[in-house]
């Protein structure tokens, strides 16, 4: 197979499987592992895939810019907040970050619901802002005019306050390996949000299964739960099935 015809296949089958690795590609282009590792590498210098250890994903095509995404997928985020609200009990302290899929979840959350949020986010604060029963307490730090919510050093240290039972994580990007998102203070505080609770729950539109960005957050199993619009059979969620994430 010509080099061009090699590099054609690569980026059906990855357009096919959202992920691929080069065992996968080799038997598929009937070439070396060696010779699909420097097509991948090529794809990538490129900006047509991401090369990760052991073959590629496809790029990110989430907007960065939070009026953008604000707007996306409206109807698969209230699946996935609808799913996400029986998680929800009494008497909790639960993180939500910046993501569209968390807005979704404060929307819907019961008026008796006595519970004591703590988040990041502009969006998420003023939709709360008026709930009858339940304390919002709000991280402070700089303002992400892309994001409208807040970062920094005076954020991760207000973060270290806490234990909450549950953090709702907006995924921004996600393979059965590992968690990225687009900015590398966002990345940051999901670390630290993680490590201060005693759940992960991953919330992920479809869209962004299987894809990867710029900087790592920290590995796939460091969720407890990941939970799409998806039917939790799903083939597009099986490999998270195997790595001990709950799928719902």
């Amino acid at each position: 197979m010509l080099k061009q015809e090699r590099l054609s296949t690569i980026l059906n089958e990855l357009h096919k499987r959202g992920v691929v690795s080069y065992a996968e590609l080799s038997a598929v282009i009937t070439a070396s592992e060696d010779t699909v590792r420097r097509d991948i590498k090529e794809l990538d210098s490129q900006g047509l895939l991401k090369a990760v250890r052991g073959g590629a994903t496809t790029l990110s095509k989430i907007p960065h810019h939070y009026r953008q995404r604000e707007i996306r997928d409206i109807e698969e985020k209230k699946i996935i907040a609808r799913k996400a609200l029986s998680l929800i009990k009494h008497n909790q302290l639960l993180f939500f970050d910046g993501g569209t899929s968390a807005l979704e979840l404060a929307k819907i959350l019961p008026q008796d619901l006595r519970a004591t949020i703590i988040t990041n986010s502009f969006p998420v604060a003023n939709v709360l802002e008026d709930h009858p029963t339940c304390e919002l307490l709000f991280l402070g730090g700089r303002l992400s005019k892309t994001a409208f919510a807040t970062y920094g050093n005076e954020t991760l240290l207000n973060i270290q306050k806490f234990r909450a039972d549950y953090y709702f994580f907006g995924v921004s990007s996600i393979t059965p390996e590992e968690l990225y998102c687009k900015d590398l203070e966002d990345a940051e505080m999901k670390r630290e949000i993680i490590a201060n609770s005693t759940n992960t729950i991953g919330l992920c539109t479809s869209d962004k299964l299987n894809s990867t960005d710029n900087y790592y957050v920290a590995k796939t199993k460091s969720l407890h739960m990941l939970i799409t619009e998806c039917d939790p059979d799903s083939t597009m969620l099986e490999h998270y099935n195997t790595i001990g994430v709950e799928v719902r």
